[in-house]
């Protein structure tokens, strides 16, 4: 099979950039084109210096290819996605704008007109341990969000095997890189570091792509979240420690059995015998899941980590782009992490 020419569309980004990286060095295809609007007309490398062996100019539109992933902002993305398609490209949106499948959800949560709904039912929630054979037949895919990929794969077996009740409570911490590369006063180093922050108490966004995914476990039913992000001193990284009530009585082997079995063929979900730290996944794309029991509360816990850039963006993506052009899922993705 000949590598398939790919494409990143605002590759200025962290995810966009990390895209890059992970692409430049896969077997299967040839990323061919990245575009960035504030540094067309530079070479990639001169905008990154690790990038520097990557021979690609940045321009201003996308070229020739097969697949692009657009990591463009919200609204705006949703528009770079409509042209592709109308081209017969496969799309992996990094966005939020083909996540939500209720459009008034998303236009109350994120502030704009959604200018596609009619894509919003076609688009495939990109999960592979949940939607890989929808993934393998899609030709838009919506890229979940970070802080959903940790603790949707952490409370997947629990919630579709109705083994907790579902009033859901999940803290979750980010390194600061999972709030882009614009400039903001609370990712400035004087103010993250040596700090630790609860943010967005009110909702966080990806508060309605994580219910709406655990609500499809749970077969329908309604699920009650509470969801508290935070931001921690250090560039990558997440871990989500999630809380549920048992429905019944079960013992920590049956539920670390049950875990093993749902993740049994999944290359890149480790169930883990002691909690993991968020070095254990550094730069590579597993996710790192604990289950443990509290008997005092009959809760179930649920620790597990990613890094968010990868598992949680550039790596996951590039997991549904295999599935979507038929290579083998792991393919440009098996490296380790990175330590210390």
């Amino acid at each position: 099979m000949e590598p398939v020419n790919v494409g990143v569309i605002n590759v200025t980004g962290y995810i966009g950039v990390d895209l890059a990286r992970l692409l430049h060095q896969h077997p299967g295809v040839n990323l061919v084109s990245v575009t960035g609007r504030s540094a067309a007309g530079q070479k990639l490398g001169e905008v990154f210096p690790h990038m520097a062996e990557v021979d690609l100019m940045i321009e201003p539109d996308l070229g020739d290819v097969e697949l692009a992933f657009s990591a463009l902002p919200h609204g705006a993305s949703a528009q770079s996605v409509v042209e592709c398609l109308e081209e017969d490209i496969k799309v992996i949106d990094i966005s939020a704008d083909f996540r939500l499948k209720d459009v008034d959800e998303y236009q109350q949560w994120y502030e704009v007109t959604h200018p596609a709904p009619e894509l919003l039912s076609e688009a495939v929630f990109g999960s592979p341990e949940l939607n890989r054979a929808e993934i393998a037949g899609a030709r838009l895919v919506a890229n979940p969000g970070c802080y959903p990929t940790c603790s949707i794969l952490a409370l997947a077996p629990a919630i579709r095997e109705e083994l907790v009740d579902l009033d859901i409570i999940i803290d979750s911490k980010s390194g600061v890189s999972g709030a882009g590369r614009s400039l903001k006063l609370n990712t400035h180093f004087a103010e993250a570091n040596e700090n630790v922050s609860a943010y967005a108490l009110g909702g966080h966004r990806h508060m309605p792509e994580i219910r709406q995914e655990l609500q499809v476990l749970a077969g329908g039913q309604s699920v009650s979240l509470t969801f508290v992000p935070h931001l921690i001193p250090m560039t990558r990284g997440m871990l989500s420690s999630c809380y549920a009530r048992l429905r019944k009585r079960v013992t920590l082997g049956e539920v670390r059995e049950l875990y093993r079995e749902f993740y049994r063929d999944e290359p890149f979900v480790r169930v883990v015998d002691t909690a993991p730290q968020t070095k254990q996944t550094l730069g590579s794309n597993f996710c790192l899941i604990h289950p443990v029991i509290d008997p005092r509360t009959e809760r179930l816990i649920v620790i597990s980590c990613i890094d968010n850039l990868v598992k949680g963006g550039a790596g996951q993506a590039i997991q549904n782009m295999n599935l979507m052009l038929g290579l083998p899922e792991t393919t440009g993705l098996d490296g380790l992490a990175v330590y210390p």
